[in-house]
Formats: structure tokens, C-alpha cells, sequence
């Protein structure tokens, strides 16, 4: 009896230590894999030209930029439920912009972005360029897009890319493989021309709809359909210069959706959706192009792996096989923003917009002129007989405004010069914060000699205005805020 109890008492025993010794090796295999998991997202984030903090600002006011990563869905849709839904959101913006011609327009567009840091997302920025800002712009940029929301869940950064200005219209393709790379670290995706006016409405009826349709056809089948956007202009009279005079030929002005005509409408313009779950509730357009589109990662996910589709692969547009220069559905921005997601020899992504809350999901064309083509030859609505299109020769003359008329980068350089004091608006926590400028892939050899020049001399100015930490000397002031764009 003693030796059972003592031999009982001996295999208890050796079972403790069994559990004892799978215990330590359990904890020494999780605390080796967590110290190998950190190290390599310190490899990547500090080898990466995006993540790096040599490329990348943190976050305003956000103790950690790089914290969250692994945020799941679900406590986003429940950080979101008890204010916002855009609150915490993780978001990432790409904006293909040349050159300066269409400058006011992306003044207004990261102005779009600034407000969703306000309604509480932490919003990156990545604009591709090819051109270079002097000093005092990106300075002008640092005080506009500062975003100062105090929510530890809000943020946001502004970096331009630079790219060699043979790239052309290929500069739509760099976004694509940013996207992908990211994946896992953003929860919606954002790429856009320079000149379509985006606003925390169209994130958030976005994010809504999208949410409604997975849950009307299941998550699986949603992955077949993309909530989509149409751009509207204002048709303002053509033979009519708006002044005092003419202010009344605003009167009758609306909004217009000049890439979608026809009628009777539902016949030519708006197409009904054929998934007699959807078909209640949502339409799409005739033409789908949009110069823009949205995607949470999941749908990015499964696009890349859809059939036919393989969204993740830059590719060039479809062409003439006798003549590869003939774009045969679309130019490579129309391929890259629209026809290869929507096409159905492509990707077959079926465009949604909802009936009720259809104008959530419109947005301004800031350029406000592609309304003028209709009806033109060669345009939508033309035909041979059809007045031209005309287009500029380079030999017009335009009257500029007044010039007493005080322009905003004039002011700021005034502001600066009566309040050197402030010098520190882009320092926190002992860090430049303000929009970075990465030009790795950029070859200076490959530009013409006064080309050359003029990137170099911004280049370098900027490259010094971030050692002292973001503010400008009397040379970053002197410059002509008539002409600056063409400054060598």
C-alpha cells in the first residue's frame, strides 16, 4: 500500500515537472518569436523609404506613428460604433500629380484629406511628382495640413515622391505597388488624380455602403462589386465671364454628370444591377471611369487573386496589336483608376451606387471644363459635323488678375518674416514633422542642364530646411510669388 502510494506520489511528480518544462518551452518559443517578429518590422520600417522616419513624419500629436499595425478590424467597428466611422481608421492616399499646372486644384484636394485627420483618421499622404517645391510652398504645406486633433486615433503625414519626368502618364502606375506592400497596415485605400475634390463624407459613405452590401450578399460575393464614384462639374454658361454684371447667370447652374449621357437615362446613362439582392437598393453607370477609387484591404486582397483580374500587377493599357500607341479602352490613367477593375474582360468588378445616398458618392471635378467638350468632335456626344474641341497652341494670352490682389503664398511669407519667433511649428518631440521629400528614384543626370539646376538648388534648400528643423531663412523668403514655378 505504501509503495502504490509512494509510486503515486513519484508519477505526480514527474507530471509536474513535464508541465513545468512545457510551460518554459512553450514561453521561451512565444518570447523568441515575438523578439524575431519585432526585429523584422524594425528591419522592414527602417529599410523601407516609406515607413522609414527619414522618409515618413509621425503622426501629429500621436505618440507613435508606427504602433497598431495589427489592429483588428473588429475594434476598429467597435472604436468607430461610439463616435465615428471614421474614427482610428487607417488610411492611405495616393495622388498622381505631374507638375504645378494643376496646382490649385491639389491645394484644394489635401485640403479634402486634412479634414478626415479632423474627423478622426490617421490619413498618410503620398503624392508622386516629378517637380520640385521650393521652401516656401512646403512651408505654406506644413501650416496648412497640420492637423491638430488631439485624438490619440487621429494623424496625419504628407510625403512627395519624386519621379523622373519621362514616366509621364505612366506616374499613375506607382500607387498600385505601394497599396499591396501595405496591405496589412491601412484599412482603406485611396487613389485619386489632382483635381477631384474628396471629402470625410465620401470615405464615410464609402466605409457605409460597403458595409451594407457584405452584409445583403455575404463576404465572399461582395468581393464581386466595388462601391463606386461619379464626377460631377457645374455647367456655367460658356459665352459668360462671371462678374458683378453677369452674376445672374449662375441662376440656373447645377450640377452635371458630363461623362454619362443618354436618354432615356436608364437605357444609355445608368445601367440596373442584375443581383436581384442588390438590384433594389443600387445602380451603376454606363461608363464606369471615375480618375479615383476606394478599397478596404480585404477587397484588395481578393482582387488580386480574382480570376482574370490580378489587380495587384501594373500592366499598360489595352491597345491596337497593329498599333500599340492606339489605346483601345482608355488612356493608362483610365486603365489604372477605372477599366482594368471594372472592365469585363478584366477584373469584372461590378460598380455599386446606392439610390438613396447616390450624391455621398459624387464628387467635384475642380478643373470644372470637361462639360464644355460635350457635343464636340471627337468628344462624348460629337460626331464629324460637331463644332471642334479646341485646344491651346501655346500661343494665347491671358490677362491675369489684379495685382493688388493678395496671394496666399505672399501672406505666409509675410506672416514668417513679422513672426520669427515661431520657428518650431514643425518639431515634435525634437523631429522635423513636416511634408517629406524622397527623391531615390530620381537620376539628376537624365534632365537637361537648367532642369537640373533648378532641382538641385530646391532640393538642397529643402534638405537644409529640415536639418534646422522646418523654417525658413531669408533665402527661402526671397523668391518671386508671381512667377516661382518657373524659377531656375
Amino acid at each position: 500500500m505504501m509503495a502504490s502510494a509512494k509510486g503515486n506520489h513519484q508519477g505526480r511528480r514527474a507530471s509536474l515537472s513535464t508541465l513545468r518544462l512545457g510551460i518554459l518551452l512553450v514561453t521561451s518559443f512565444l518570447f523568441g518569436l515575438a523578439v524575431c517578429s519585432s526585429f523584422f518590422l524594425w528591419k522592414i520600417h527602417n529599410n523601407d523609404p516609406i515607413l522609414s522616419d527619414s522618409h515618413l513624419p509621425h503622426y501629429h500629436n500621436v505618440a507613435s506613428a508606427k504602433a497598431e499595425f495589427t489592429k483588428s478590424q473588429t475594434a476598429l467597428q467597435q472604436s468607430s460604433s461610439s463616435s465615428s466611422i471614421l474614427e482610428g481608421l487607417r488610411i492611405l492616399v495616393t495622388i498622381a500629380s505631374f507638375d504645378f499646372m494643376q496646382l490649385p486644384h491639389l491645394e484644394e484636394v489635401l485640403d479634402g484629406f486634412r479634414d478626415l485627420c479632423y474627423s478622426g483618421s490617421k490619413v498618410d499622404i503620398v503624392i508622386y511628382t516629378t517637380v520640385v517645391y521650393p521652401v516656401a510652398f512646403i512651408d505654406m504645406f506644413n501650416d496648412r495640413m497640420r492637423c491638430n486633433n488631439p485624438s490619440p486615433n487621429a494623424g496625419l503625414t504628407t510625403t512627395m515622391i519624386l519621379k523622373p519626368n519621362h514616366v509621364r502618364l505612366h506616374l499613375v502606375d506607382f500607387h498600385r505597388r505601394l497599396f499591396y506592400d501595405r496591405i496589412d497596415q491601412y484599412d482603406v485605400f485611396i487613389y485619386t488624380e489632382d483635381d477631384i475634390r474628396i471629402s470625410p463624407t465620401t470615405v464615410g459613405a464609402y466605409l457605409h455602403e460597403t458595409n451594407r452590401v457584405e452584409s445583403i450578399v455575404g463576404a465572399e460575393h461582395a468581393t464581386d462589386f466595388n462601391v463606386g464614384i461619379v464626377r460631377y462639374e457645374y455647367d456655367f454658361p460658356e459665352n459668360v465671364v462671371i462678374t458683378d454684371k453677369t452674376r445672374h447667370a449662375t441662376e440656373n447652374v447645377t450640377r452635371v454628370y458630363w461623362e454619362h449621357l443618354g436618354k432615356p437615362v436608364f437605357e444609355k446613362a445608368v445601367d440596373k444591377v442584375e443581383d436581384e439582392e442588390l438590384s433594389p437598393y443600387y445602380i451603376s453607370m454606363h461608363l464606369h471611369h471615375q480618375g479615383m477609387y476606394l478599397a478596404t484591404a480585404s477587397l484588395l486582397k481578393a482582387w488580386k487573386d480574382r480570376k482574370n483580374c490580378k489587380f495587384d500587377e501594373i500592366r499598360d493599357r489595352p491597345a491596337n496589336p497593329k498599333k500599340p500607341s492606339q489605346p483601345t479602352e482608355g488612356t493608362q490613367r483610365v486603365w489604372m483608376s477605372s477599366q482594368m477593375l471594372y472592365g469585363g474582360r478584366h477584373c469584372g468588378v461590378k460598380q455599386l451606387l446606392p439610390v438613396e445616398n447616390f450624391g455621398q458618392l459624387t464628387v467635384l471635378h475642380l478643373p470644372n471644363k470637361n462639360y464644355r467638350r460635350v457635343g464636340k468632335q471627337g468628344r462624348i456626344g460629337g460626331n464629324d459635323n460637331a463644332p471642334k474641341n479646341e485646344f491651346s497652341d501655346g500661343t494665347e494670352v491671358f490677362q491675369q488678375a489684379h495685382p493688388l490682389l493678395l496671394k496666399a503664398l505672399e501672406l505666409h511669407v509675410e506672416m514668417k518674416k513679422e513672426f520669427p519667433s515661431l520657428q518650431k511649428s514643425n518639431i515634435v518631440d525634437g523631429q522635423y514633422t513636416g511634408v517629406r521629400v524622397v527623391d531615390t528614384d530620381v537620376k539628376k543626370h537624365h534632365f537637361d542642364r537648367d532642369h537640373k539646376a533648378a532641382f538641385v538648388k530646391r532640393l538642397d534648400a529643402y534638405k537644409e530646411y529640415v536639418s534646422r528643423g522646418g523654417y525658413m531663412i531669408e533665402s527661402d523668403m526671397n523668391l518671386d510669388v508671381e512667377g516661382w514655378t518657373m524659377e531656375a
